[in-house]
């Protein structure tokens, strides 16, 4: 008999004191339940019939500390048997205990547990035996008595467990089935009952539990007003402890900062800010960047030609995925800022060059036809090989008809061109310029004072010094002819003064 107590004694102590490094089953603050046990009783009968021995047991279970639980109990039960002339006993018990549990190890959906503790039975015999030798004992009492087994959870929900369970319960008295053999082998030893259950335990949680294990407890759940039972209670692929401890989500949003994309998309997929609207501060929100205008939602200028994404929408109307929305060498900042031409119009000025090529290749002003301000455009200037930047060159002469190169003089009896002759000169080379498949004869004439030999001879040459001028000016001599007529055709009446000077003249006239 020592033995077997100082055994079960040890036994209830090394549970008691079990520093196992597992995780208890599940962090809660109470449990209580109710269980059903089907009893075998260990006395000094044999139990060749095996009788009905049953046991209603409701337990009340508190958490102490990851490993240990307390488990307070109290039940009803019949103890029954056969004694040696197969005559029936029956005893009616009531235990009352408390118990220490250890879970070991455990699962996220099973918790095995070893269990031991100290209580107290009360029991009262019901059906005595008739043959009994030596004689009948008492017919009831109270004692102490040591259960200690062990089972396991099968968790059914957040808040309902299945609980199986067996172990044996050791008295500290020899009476229940109202005998005691004080001079048999088994002299001294208690009586006892083993037992296997079935119970349905109820799972309170405490304010720190975290049952769906998405790192906030259940307080802190409640006061958010998340699901304590789902780790993600907006079912936007985060769970709810990410949401506040990390990313500083709204847990109860999938999309927090309602800019069409839920907050998941933002982090994983995009890199936006879940909570901010306009990750890149352009004034569109990133939801309409990503899905109806296909902009960069973290760069506020998509195309980067220095304009943002939603000045170019909305102010400027010019493509934010294109940086030269009108394709015309400039991108769409520069035109904006520096240039102040129409991002969206290749020509602002309509004079037929783009303003790239205005202000790349021609270096004329974008915003005016005729940059010189000399009467011809800047692309007919180009055409005609003038130069738009100076507006002198911008006449040229109607080639249709013979032209007299009205200020083209010479010093008296002289072929030498006086400084005035240049600006219709220049006409003239303006003309052959803008004409370049044309040729052309240089006319000398004279009046008719003095020799008309000698007048011939003065008409060429001035005709000449015109010719030599002009291709000193870069226009190919085989384009330019050059002849004196002396005294004919005169335009003017050579009595008068006035006609005399008309007569001496140059004219320009195109030959093919």
């Amino acid at each position: 008999m020592k033995t077997r107590k100082f055994l079960i004694i040890a036994i209830f102590f090394c549970l008691i004191s079990s520093n196992s490094l597992f995780a208890q089953f599940n962090d809660y603050g109470i449990k209580g339940g109710i269980q059903g046990f089907g009893l075998l009783p260990d006395t000094d009968f044999r139990n060749d019939d095996i009788k009905i021995s049953f046991l209603g047991r409701a337990v009340v279970r508190f958490n102490l500390t990851n490993l240990l639980d307390l488990e307070l109990g109290a039940g009803y039960g019949i103890l029954a048997g056969d004694d040696p002339v197969n005559d029936y006993w029956k005893t009616r018990i009531i235990p009352a205990d408390l118990r220490f549990l250890i879970s070991p190890f455990n699962s996220k959906l099973v918790n095995p547990y070893i269990y031991g503790g100290i209580g107290y039975l009360k029991w009262d015999i019901q059906d005595k035996p008739v043959y009994l030798t030596p004689a009948p004992t008492k017919e009831n009492g109270g004692d102490l008595f040591a259960p200690f087994g062990g089972g396991f959870e099968v968790k059914l929900s957040n808040s309902l467990l299945l609980d199986l369970s067996s172990g044996y319960s050791f008295t500290f008295t020899d009476d229940l089935n109202y005998y005691n053999n004080k001079d048999s082998r088994t002299k001294g030893a208690n009586d006892g009952y083993w037992a296997f259950g079935l119970g349905i335990i109820y799972v309170g949680e405490n304010g720190s539990s975290d049952v769906d294990a998405d790192g906030l407890t259940r307080d802190q759940e409640l006061e958010l007003g998340t699901n304590p039972d789902i780790a993600d209670s907006d079912n936007d692929g985060i769970n709810d402890g990410l949401e506040i401890n990390q990313y500083n989500t709204d847990p109860l949003k999938k999309d927090s900062d309602n800019d069409g994309i839920n907050d998941k998309a933002e982090l994983k997929e995009y890199g936006t800010n879940p909570n901010s609207k306009d990750s890149d501060k352009d004034s569109l929100s990133d939801g309409d960047e990503i899905k109806k205008y296909n902009t960069a939602p973290l760069r506020s200028d998509s195309d980067f030609d220095g304009l943002s994404d939603d000045s170019e929408l909305f102010v400027t109307k010019t493509n934010p995925l294109k940086s030269d929305t009108d394709n015309d060498g400039l991108n769409d900042g520069e035109e904006v800022e520096r240039f102040k031409t129409s991002p969206i119009k290749p020509d602002t000025d309509e004079d037929g060059l783009s303003d790239g090529e205005e202000v790349l290749q021609h270096n004329t002003n974008p915003l005016k036809k005729d940059t010189d301000g000399g009467g011809e455009s800047d692309k007919k200037e180009i055409d005609q090989n003038t130069n738009p930047l100076n507006p002198e060159d911008d006449i040229v002469l109607d080639i249709t008809t013979p032209i007299v190169l009205d200020g083209v003089t010479f010093a008296t009896n002289s072929a030498e061109l006086t400084p005035e002759s240049e600006k219709m000169l220049m006409k003239v080379l303006n003309t052959l310029n803008a004409y370049p498949d044309i040729k052309v004869e240089i006319r000398g004439y004279t009046d008719n004072v003095g020799n008309a030999s000698s007048n011939l001879q003065l008409s060429q040459r001035r005709a000449n010094a015109v010719r030599y001028w002009i291709i000193a000016k870069g226009i190919a001599p085989n384009r330019v002819t050059a002849r004196g007529y002396g005294e004919q055709d005169p335009i003017a009446d050579n009595n008068t003064k006035e006609g005399r000077r008309l007569n001496r003249r140059i004219e320009f006239v195109k030959i093919n």
